[in-house]
């Protein structure tokens, strides 16, 4: 077989491949558009309170899942703010600083991390509520702040490895252009090497924003809740849009409540789709500034 041959079947495999996922995926979204469309309206976000009311606090939701897009946001937003700073300087470290029995000492150890399951954090999170409600105060409890960070512990590592490898990858005559000018290291991380491995740095943090939105296990242990409302502090318990659908899909009593189980699908999507399209806004934005700068 020539080598020109073998270079169109592998194309005529990869186009393949290609297509069948792409077909997967507008199947799975038209079936849950199909579920879920029917009962997409404001009675499902909102119940019987009037939209404005819910949005300004002034009524409570009941039936509705507005506490639980409320929640979900909180607990999205507190896990990756938690994360991010943690995972960008040990990725950095691992990166720039560490010596090379020390980094693959420390990247051996992340690779297990990345491999729990995330039902034992969640068990680990419980255990850590279940102390401090012991030894420090009795009004801590399984709670938002305990959930956010389990959460960043779960989605650490990605964030690491991602802006490890994003790091290491670059070229040399990058890495050795402004040390050769008479910048410190410092000085080339931030304002040379960061700028220019931002993309994949910020494709990880997309990343754990995805784990962090869809994951139950977590929550499930260490704080959601069917009908907590919108959480008033972080030591509150919430609801969570992951929580609904598990809970939804296995109670269910008939098929109006399944149906509004695939709405909460559509709406969980539509929250990750717009964390998405900000998180990637803020890299096109962080990526300009830094390259005019340079």
């Amino acid at each position: 077989m020539t080598r020109s041959v073998m270079e169109k079947l592998v194309t005529i495999l990869s186009w393949f491949m290609v297509c069948l996922l792409c077909s997967v995926f507008l199947v799975f979204v038209g079936y849950l558009l199909l579920k879920g469309l029917p009962a997409f309206d404001t009675f499902l976000v909102f119940g019987h309170v009037k939209p404005l009311e819910a949005i300004l606090g002034q009524a409570r939701v009941f039936e509705g899942l507005f506490p639980a897009i409320v929640g979900t946001v909180y607990l999205v937003l507190l896990s990756t703010l938690l994360a991010v700073p943690i995972g960008l300087g040990s990725g950095i470290y691992l990166a720039e600083y560490a010596p090379p029995s020390t980094k693959k000492l420390f990247s051996f150890f992340f690779d297990i991390l990345a491999g729990i399951p995330s039902i034992v954090i969640g068990l680990f999170g419980f255990s850590i509520a279940i102390f401090l409600h012991k030894h420090f105060s009795g009004t801590i409890g399984p709670c938002l702040a305990i959930s956010a960070m389990s959460l960043a512990f779960l989605v650490l590592p990605y964030i690491i490895r991602s802006t490890q490898v994003a790091l290491e990858s670059l070229p040399n005559h990058i890495r050795k252009t402004a040390p050769a000018l008479g910048a410190s290291r410092l000085q080339n991380i931030v304002y040379v090497l960061i700028p220019r491995a931002l993309s994949n740095i910020v494709s990880g943090i997309i990343l754990s924003i995805g784990r962090c939105a869809e994951d139950t296990a977590v929550i499930m242990l260490t704080g959601v809740v069917a009908t907590a409302g919108i959480p008033s502090s972080l030591l509150s318990q919430y609801e969570a849009l992951p929580f609904y659908i598990y809970y939804i899909s296995s109670q269910y009593a008939d098929q109006t409540e399944l149906s509004n189980g695939y709405g909460a699908c559509l709406i969980l999507l539509g929250i990750c789709a717009v964390l998405f399209i900000l998180a990637g806004c803020v890299k096109k934005s962080l990526a300009y500034r830094s390259l005019h700068r340079i």
